[in-house]
C-alpha cells in the first residue's frame, strides 16, 4: 500500500506541484528515488537514513521506493528531505498527511532547514490555490504565513513534524509580521523604515536636488544627475532609497521573492531593494537569462525600489538600448527556445554622468580637455528614446552651500504626506507607474495649467510620451503640496526639470 504527500519544485518562474509517493514491496532491501530528479534529490537518502535514526526508525528488510510525479517533470531542491522522511516513517501507521504540502531539508541529526527555493515556490502556489496548508521550517515561518491563502505550521525537526501530524493538525499560534513602522489607509497596510543609515544632511547645499529627489520618491519618477566628479551624484542617489515610499505586503513578498530566486535569504523587511550594477556587466546579469536557467537579473532584483547606473554613458549600447522596454512596459519577458519567462520590473531608474569625458565641462575650477566631436560623440550614447523615458533630469553644480540642511527624515516626512495623499485619492500605483487613462483620471488641471501646457507642448515640441512625464511630474508636485488640482507653478517646476 503506497501513501504520498503533496510538493512542488520551481521551474521557468513558476512552481508545479509534484505528488511524491512511497511503496514498501518484498525484494532485496534498497532505497530509490525516481521521477526525473536531479542529484541534490538522489543525495537525500543519505541524509534521510541518518535523521530517521534519530526518531527510532528501523528501515524494513523491504525494498523502498520513492516516485515523484508528473515524472516528466524536472525536479531539483533538498526542499524534499522532510516529506520523503515522513512517508518512510508513516507507512505503517494510520494517519496521513496528503492534506499538506510540505517542505524542508533535513540535517543529520534530523533538524529541519530552510532553503531559499521555499518562499519563491509558496508563493506561485498561493496564486493558483484558493488556500492550502503547509509544513515548513520554524525559521520562515512567520514570512510564510503572510502569503494570502497559505496556512503555514512551522517545525524545527523531524520529532516535531511527526508529532504534528499525530496531534490532529493542532498547531501552535504563530504571529504575523509585526513592524513598528505601519500605516493603514482605506483598510490596506503599509510599512516604512525610519532608519536613515545615509542621511541628506551630509549633503552639503544641493537645494534643487533634494528638492528633485523629493519629487522622484514621492512619484518614483526617474531621475538622471549630471555634473563635475565629486558634485555629489552618487551620494545623493544613494541616500535617495531611504526616502522612498512605504511599501505594501504584496510588494514586500514580491520583492523577496525574486531574491530568494536570485540565491538570496533576506529577512522580511521594508526596506526597498537598491541594485548598483557596474558599466561593465554583461546583458544578461542586467535583464535576466542564462543557457539552462533563466535566472532574474538585476532589473527584477529592483523591482520595487532603485535600480541605479553609475557613469551611465559607459554601460554597453546594448544594454542601454534594451533597457527602454522594461522602463515603459515595467516588465521583462526572458525568451528561450524551452521556456519565456516574465519578470516584473517596477523600479524608479537613477542614473549619473558626467557632462564630458574628462568631466570638467561644467567645472568652476578645471579647465575641460575635450573637443567638440568627443563631448558629442559622449552625449550620443544615450539616446533619444531612452532620454525620453527619463522625467526629470538635473545639472550639479559645484557649489557647497553650507547653509541647508535638510535631513533625509524632513524629505522622508515630505514623501510620507504625498503618498497618503495619492492613496487616499484611491490610487493603486504612485504617479510614475500610472498608464495614460489612470492619470487622465487624477489630474485635475486647472485652466492656467492647461494654456501653459499646450504653449509648452508647442513650443518645445514635446511628443506624446514627454506630454505624459510632464503631467505626471506636475501631479506629483501638486501632491506635495496638497493640492487637488494642478495649478501654473506646478507645471512650470516640472518644465524645469526637462533636459534642454
Amino acid at each position: 500500500m503506497s501513501k504520498k504527500f503533496l510538493c512542488a519544485t520551481l521551474c521557468d518562474n513558476r512552481a508545479f506541484k509534484v505528488d511524491v509517493e512511497s511503496a514498501f514491496v518484498r525484494a532485496l532491501p534498497g532505497f530509490s528515488i525516481v521521477g526525473m530528479t536531479n542529484q541534490s534529490i538522489q543525495e537525500s537518502k543519505e541524509r534521510i537514513k541518518s535523521a530517521l535514526t534519530h526518531v527510532k526508525y528501523k528501515f524494513p528488510a523491504q525494498k523502498i521506493t520513492v516516485s515523484m510525479s508528473p515524472s516528466d517533470l524536472k525536479k531539483e531542491g533538498s526542499h524534499f528531505d522532510l516529506g520523503i522522511a515522513l512517508l518512510l516513517y508513516m507507512q505503517k501507521e494510520s494517519f496521513t498527511c496528503d492534506e499538506f504540502y510540505i517542505f524542508g531539508e533535513l540535517g543529520l541529526d534530523g533538524d529541519v532547514k530552510s532553503t531559499v527555493s521555499i518562499f519563491p515556490i509558496l508563493l506561485s502556489l498561493a496564486s493558483q490555490n484558493k488556500s492550502l496548508k503547509t509544513i515548513v521550517p520554524k525559521s520562515i515561518v512567520q514570512k510564510i504565513n503572510q502569503i494570502p491563502n497559505v496556512e503555514a505550521y512551522g517545525v524545527r525537526n523531524l520529532e516535531d513534524a511527526i508529532e504534528l501530524i499525530k496531534s490532529d493538525k493542532k498547531a501552535l499560534h504563530v504571529e504575523l509580521f509585526s513592524y513598528k513602522n505601519m500605516i493603514e489607509i482605506e483598510g490596506e497596510k503599509y510599512f516604512y523604515e525610519k532608519e536613515f543609515e545615509l542621511d541628506f544632511s551630509d549633503v552639503k547645499g544641493q537645494d534643487r536636488v533634494k528638492r528633485a529627489m523629493v519629487i522622484s520618491a514621492a512619484g518614483m519618477h526617474n531621475i538622471l544627475l549630471e555634473g563635475s566628479p565629486g558634485c555629489g551624484k552618487s551620494m545623493s542617489i544613494k541616500r535617495l532609497r531611504h526616502i522612498l515610499p512605504p511599501m505594501s505586503m504584496r510588494e514586500m513578498l514580491e520583492s523577496n521573492a525574486y531574491s530568494c530566486m536570485s540565491g538570496e535569504d533576506r529577512e522580511l523587511d521594508a526596506k526597498r531593494a537598491f541594485r548598483s550594477p557596474h558599466h561593465s556587466s554583461s546583458k544578461p546579469s542586467i535583464f535576466g537569462g542564462g543557457s539552462s536557467k533563466s535566472m532574474a537579473g538585476e532589473c527584477a532584483l529592483a523591482h520595487n525600489g532603485i535600480l541605479f547606473f553609475d557613469e551611465f554613458p559607459h554601460f554597453s549600447k546594448s544594454v542601454l538600448e534594451a533597457l527602454r522596454e522594461p522602463l515603459e512596459d515595467n516588465q521583462i519577458l526572458i525568451s528561450r527556445v524551452n521556456s519565456k519567462i516574465k519578470y516584473e520590473t517596477k523600479f524608479l531608474f537613477t542614473a549619473a554622468q558626467n557632462p564630458c569625458p574628462c568631466g570638467n565641462l561644467l567645472s568652476l575650477r578645471k579647465e575641460c580637455r575635450c573637443n567638440e566631436l568627443e563631448i558629442k560623440r559622449y552625449k550620443s550614447r544615450i539616446s533619444e528614446p531612452l532620454m525620453d523615458r527619463i522625467d526629470i533630469f538635473l545639472q550639479m553644480s559645484e557649489e557647497l552651500e553650507t547653509s541647508s540642511k535638510k535631513s533625509s527624515s524632513q524629505m522622508f516626512d515630505d514623501v510620507l504626506q504625498a503618498f497618503v495623499f495619492q492613496k487616499k485619492r484611491g490610487q493603486k500605483e504612485l504617479n510614475a507607474k500610472l498608464s495614460e487613462k489612470e492619470l487622465a483620471e487624477v489630474l485635475q488641471l486647472s485652466e492656467e495649467a492647461k494654456t501653459l501646457l499646450e504653449k509648452a507642448s508647442s513650443q518645445f515640441g514635446l511628443n506624446h510620451r514627454s506630454l505624459h512625464k510632464i503631467e505626471s511630474i506636475s501631479r506629483t508636485i501638486a501632491d506635495l503640496a496638497q493640492s487637488k488640482k494642478i495649478y501654473k507653478e506646478h507645471i512650470l517646476e516640472a518644465l524645469s526639470f526637462r533636459r534642454r
